[in-house]
């Protein structure tokens, strides 16, 4: 002012001064009664979010007693890029009944393999049976050719009856023959012969022209009988070979019989043993399929508690989010207050 003055003076004229007249009024010193509400309503809501931020305290405190969710937590603050252990303890738990799983699923291989063993076992079995079969018909065959044997047998010891009274026959005619051959041959010696047209002869030519037909005929069925006793040896030689060989075929069969009875005895009891081992990997599979899904609900449930404790601390980190920012807000709203007053 006085600088002014003194210029102004120098000037030769006087310059007015302007003066505010609200700076010259006296302030006002009074509380405003806003404030204090504002006031008021922050201490209730810094009371409440106390109240909230101890209730948060006391369940961390309650979780932290609890040791799963400390160490679930210490794995999930110390996990990076890798999967926690958690992780690969469900795996595991999940793993082995799968380990399991393939080992009866190998296991079940090996029957399979001996089933197929034993079906090709069932194939020769029914190969031999077959064979077995056919050793049946051929007995049969045998039986049939056998009574045809017995019939021809009777039949060739008919014919040697009949050919020995033949041959006994004939030898009788022979020694018949022979004793009137020697009387004539007498009579002829002791006798002239006289010759002579009468048709009237002593000799009676025709008596023994007949006499030597017969002789003849005689003869000629001692040689068809020589034959056909010939024959009948030879037939004789035949069912004896036959019958040879019938007794190595019934001795073949009895042997077929008994190795198709053990045959049937081991296919049974590979049946039956198939069948206990199917029935026994069945069962196998059921029980672990029981521990399978038991793991997988309680791997659920794991989850699930998980979860849990997660979610609590994502509600408590909210809650200390909220908390600060509302400490911060107050903190703000008392510096303003602070700064108006």
């Amino acid at each position: 002012m006085v600088r002014g003055y003194s210029r102004a003076r120098v000037m030769g004229h006087i310059i007015p001064v302007s003066v505010n007249q609200s700076l010259l009024s006296l302030l006002k010193l009074e509380v405003d009664p806003n404030i204090q509400a504002v006031s008021t309503q922050e201490k209730e809501q810094n009371e409440t979010l106390n109240n909230k931020f101890t209730s948060f305290i006391g369940k961390v405190r309650h979780l932290e007693q609890s040791k799963v969710p400390e160490t679930k937590w210490s794995l999930l603050q110390q996990q990076k890029t890798a999967r926690s252990n958690t992780d690969n303890m469900f795996k595991s738990d999940i793993n082995n009944p799968g380990r399991q799983l393939d080992t009866l699923g190998q296991e079940k291989l090996k029957p399979e393999v001996k089933l197929g063993n034993m079906q090709g076992l069932v194939e020769d079995f029914k190969n031999k049976y077959k064979e077995i079969k056919e050793c049946a018909d051929m007995e049969n065959e045998f039986v049939l050719i056998k009574k045809d044997a017995d019939k021809a047998y009777t039949n060739k010891v008919d014919v040697e009856s009949h050919l020995e009274g033949l041959t006994n026959k004939i030898t009788f005619l022979r020694q018949l023959y022979e004793e009137k051959i020697r009387e004539l041959q007498f009579q002829i010696s002791d006798t002239s012969m006289v010759l002579s047209t009468d048709n009237s002869c002593s000799l009676k030519l025709e008596s023994i022209i007949a006499t030597v037909k017969v002789q003849y005929e005689y003869i000629a069925n001692c040689r068809q009988a020589e034959k056909h006793r010939d024959d009948c040896y030879h037939t004789k030689m035949e069912i004896s070979k036959m019958s040879q060989n019938i007794s190595q075929l019934q001795a073949e069969i009895r042997g077929l019989k008994g190795q198709r009875a053990s045959l049937e005895a081991s296919i049974a009891d590979a049946e039956q043993c198939g069948e206990l081992v199917v029935k026994d990997t069945n069962a196998k599979l059921a029980k672990l399929e029981a521990p399978l899904q038991q793991g997988k609900q309680d791997m659920v449930w794991q989850l699930w508690e998980y979860h849990k404790p997660m979610n609590v601390k994502w509600a408590l980190e909210i809650g200390i989010a909220t908390y600060t920012a509302s400490c911060w807000r107050a903190r703000r709203a008392s510096w303003s207050v602070g700064c108006r007053t």
